[in-house]
């Protein structure tokens, strides 16, 4: 199995500039931020913490976890949390302690169907409804499901992502209904990956989780990644459903964890304990990295709509989707593009610009559609602070820039 796409172009990125290239950097989904000042010193009088902490996680840590739940409306108990380095890990032990094949949305982050081919699962690709990424459309779920039955090998659990990434969409709740009531009907795991949902845009934007409608068979993963640009910490928690299947699953999980991580790193977790309890001046840090988010992915989607690509408009996290179907013959004649992965090689090797093509996420190969992050561009150093502070953070000339060199390559590209 090949490296982690994400993490390959993120290395790939940083060799071409190493190597003096001036590479437009939006292939890898990192926060793009620096680590609050307050989480550093939290970290660092934990730093003294060198012991072995219990395999589920410390007790701090799953009682604000659980509080954290209870403040979005998932009643949550201390016994339903458990803890790992960073949500991948714990997502990877969810599935290996769930049994039969795995229902993804199309297109849907890389790792999902990679974990699920390590553990030697079926995958199902799911395409999403219009402009509502994360969610497989419930029609063509029954249909999987049903089929998958018939043959003799059915479907164990379906992976949802609220919100998206690769889109940058959030689905609404009458779809996250209709996918409950589809996996309650086939007797589906419903596992929610809600990292970014603390980034949606728009805080009045409503969010139903799918444990709200399924609390007996949905487990939901969330960490500080996204939210607090805590990427390399590597901290994660999840919450296990209500009932016996939650029992079960939690001391599966914790099982593996054993055998595999042993505990998260003890004083990350307790820096995560007090971050979890969403002190104000985090949540004020979250609201302003939310607007910096927004704006940047408003302003990146603008770019590729007057290139005339198709693509929805984002509405949570730094992420965004374009279609470029609509050129398929132009690229094609000039760029020997056929593929999504040629229109990707074609603007990193001639334009400098780094993105990853729709079929990393799943998507068949002959899709001309690319994931683009935006979280890259907010600068180095002491400039991610003054974007996370600016009222018209794309004004900022190193900003401005970077939105203009992905300008001049999408209209190199499609000589507009």
């Amino acid at each position: 199995m090949p490296i982690s796409a994400t993490l390959a172009i993120n290395q790939l990125t940083a060799a071409k500039v190493a190597a003096g290239r001036d590479v437009l950097p939006l292939g890898f989904g990192e926060a793009g931020l620096p680590v609050h000042p307050e989480l550093v010193a939290a970290l660092a009088s934990a730093a003294p913490s060198g012991a072995y902490g219990p395999v589920a996680g410390l007790p701090a840590l799953r009682e604000a976890a659980a509080g954290y739940w209870r403040r979005r409306r998932l009643p949550t108990e201390v016994g339903q949390v458990v803890a790992g380095p960073g949500s991948k890990p714990l997502l990877y032990a969810v599935l290996r302690a769930s049994p039969g094949a795995v229902a993804l949305p199309r297109p849907s982050w890389v790792s999902y169907a990679a974990q699920a081919r390590l553990l030697d699962r079926a995958v199902h690709h799911v395409p999403t409804p219009e402009g509502q990424g994360g969610v497989p459309d419930p029609d063509l779920l029954d249909a999987a499901a049903s089929a998958a039955r018939r043959d003799g090998h059915p479907i164990g659990s379906v992976v949802l992502t609220l919100p998206d990434n690769p889109t940058g969409t959030l689905a609404g709740a009458e779809v996250v209904r209709a996918v409950c009531e589809v996996a309650r009907r086939h007797d589906l795991l419903v596992v929610s990956d809600e990292i970014y949902r603390d980034l949606v845009h728009d805080p009045a934007t409503p969010f139903l989780s799918p444990s709200e409608v399924l609390p007996d068979r949905t487990v939901v993963t969330t960490g500080l990644s996204k939210s607090l640009a805590l990427g390399g910490w590597r901290i994660g928690v999840a919450r296990m459903p209500v009932g016996p299947l939650g029992e079960r699953l939690a001391a599966e999980v914790a099982s593996i964890a054993s055998e595999v991580w042993s505990s998260p790193a003890n004083p990350v977790q307790q820096a995560a304990a007090w971050a979890f309890t969403e002190p104000v001046v985090l949540t004020a840090r979250i609201e302003a990295s939310r607007l910096l988010h927004a704006a940047v992915a408003g302003a990146v989607a603008d770019r590729f709509e007057r290139a005339g690509a198709k693509v929805h408009r984002p509405t949570a996290a730094f992420y965004l989707y374009p279609d470029f179907t609509p050129y398929a013959d132009l690229l094609a004649d000039r760029w020997s593009v056929r593929a999504g992965a040629d229109l990707a090689h074609v603007l990193l090797e001639r334009f400098d610009v780094a993105t990853l093509p729709g079929s990393a996420f799943g998507e068949p190969p002959e899709r001309l559609t690319l994931r683009i992050a935006t979280s890259m561009l907010y600068g180095e150093g002491d400039q991610r602070e003054t974007a996370l502070e600016s009222v018209d953070p794309v004004r900022l000339p190193w900003i401005a820039a970077r939105l203009d060199q992905l300008e001049a390559a999408l209209g190199g590209l499609l000589d507009r």
